[in-house]
């Protein structure tokens, strides 16, 4: 048996043992918050990771990989926000690990035990005067109060509109554990995040002792059931990361196979998928946060398949800024996934509302339907009539101020 909740206004220094801190190295032209330290208190922090799959990951990305594939222990994440040290070759490769090795001079750990993390624009190389600047300034403020890791996660935000933390107590084995999180992402969201291979960035923390391979093992899993469920543009960028860390602290030992280890999973799942709704909720531009879900499809991956194309279809995502309920832009999407159905068997709803019935029109009246779209939540849900399998997403609309803002990005 456990016991979950969530901590009010929690965050990644909810977590006994985390200090963090966020502050101004100079990335931003704007003159915000743009740089970020997490570090453990603990030597022995296990951890763990998942990664962009797109083939120009990022200098960061490719050298956090390295971490996890080689390093034992994690004691630190630097973050940069402003520059995503993108496609920037072998210098680029050399800034991030000359990162590290400033923060090692700084802080006292080894090179290889601490991971780093950027975002912002691609092809633009890292200023290393900035980068020690930013642990210069940081490292004195690291603090576990609340309020540290406030600035932390404000600090990682590029082009989102709040900042996103939260943090949750488990009494599981006969104690308690917290876990805590923060994540940044608005656009450019689509990741398909792989162990060993999100702009989407998350940093999570616990005090559970837990080892390196099960909390592997455990963050592919709720990655595939959180981040790698939502959608925003459809593109997926270089540079997604998220990062596990538990250093122990709480004594609670989490075993493989174990009940504790069952409760402890599905206690990460919903910190990750309380974030990954909110980033999606915070899409740029965004109005409307819409679920997308297939049901009775052939297999899983028809599933999956038939879900995306509704998810990130251009026409059914600006007729939903419309308040439009055009239903053809639907079918169309299932039509083309490259799912196998009989459309004369399928059924589509709005909500509870009827609107797809057998491939043809339901009958529910229009006015009916604008009003199931008009909200800023909505589910949409196909019945493809071909088997059991069944796969949701979350997505976004697309308005007039994402193209702004994606307009204007880079100049």
């Amino acid at each position: 048996m456990s016991s979950f909740k969530f901590i009010e206004a929690g965050g990644i220094t909810s977590v006994p043992g985390f200090r963090a801190a966020g502050v101004t190295a100079g990335f931003k032209r704007s003159g915000a918050p743009d740089f970020a330290l997490v570090v453990s208190d603990e030597a022995e922090t296990e951890f763990a990771g998942v990664f962009t799959s797109c083939l120009f990951a990022a200098a960061p990305v490719r050298l956090d990989r390295e971490r996890v594939r080689d390093s034992r222990r994690l004691r630190a994440v630097a973050i940069n926000s402003g520059i995503a040290n993108a496609c920037t070759g072998e210098q680029g490769m050399r800034a991030a690990r000359e990162s590290c090795r400033i923060a090692s001079e700084l802080l006292g750990f080894s090179p290889e035990e601490i991971a780093v993390a950027s975002t912002g624009r691609i092809g633009d190389q890292l200023d290393m005067d900035l980068i020690r600047k930013g642990l210069e300034l940081a490292i004195p403020a690291l603090s576990g109060e609340e309020r540290a890791g406030a600035d932390a996660a404000r600090a990682i935000m590029t082009t989102d509109t709040v900042p996103k933390s939260i943090a949750a107590t488990l009494e599981v084995g006969g104690g308690k554990v917290t876990i805590g999180a923060m994540s940044k992402g608005a656009g450019m969201i689509n990741p398909t995040l792989k162990a060993l291979h999100a702009t989407m960035i998350c940093v999570i923390t616990t005090d559970a002792k837990i080892a390196k391979p099960l909390l592997m093992e455990m963050l592919a899993f709720d990655a595939e059931n959180s981040f790698n469920r939502i959608t925003v543009d459809g593109d997926m960028s270089t540079n997604d990361t998220v990062l596990v860390l538990a250093n122990g602290r709480s004594g609670v030992e989490i075993l493989p196979g174990t009940p504790e280890a069952e409760a402890f999973r599905e206690a990460l799942g919903d910190v990750m998928r309380n974030l990954a709704r909110r980033m999606v909720g915070d899409g740029e531009g965004a109005t409307k946060l819409v679920t997308v879900e297939v049901v009775n499809a052939r297999d899983a991956a028809d599933a999956k398949l038939a879900a995306e194309a509704v998810a990130n279809s251009l026409l059914c995502k600006t007729a939903w800024f419309g308040n439009d309920p055009n239903w053809g832009r639907v079918v169309a999407a299932l039509g083309y996934s490259g799912a196998q159905f009989d459309p004369d068997r399928t059924d589509v709803f709005f909500g509870a509302l009827p609107v797809v019935k057998a491939g043809g029109p339901a009958g529910t009246p229009e006015a009916e339907l604008v009003k199931a779209v008009s909200g800023p939540e909505f589910t949409i849900r196909c019945d493809l009539r071909a088997g059991d399998a069944e796969y949701w997403v979350w997505t976004s609309d697309v308005s007039y101020e994402y193209v702004k803002i994606n307009a204007d990005y880079h100049t």
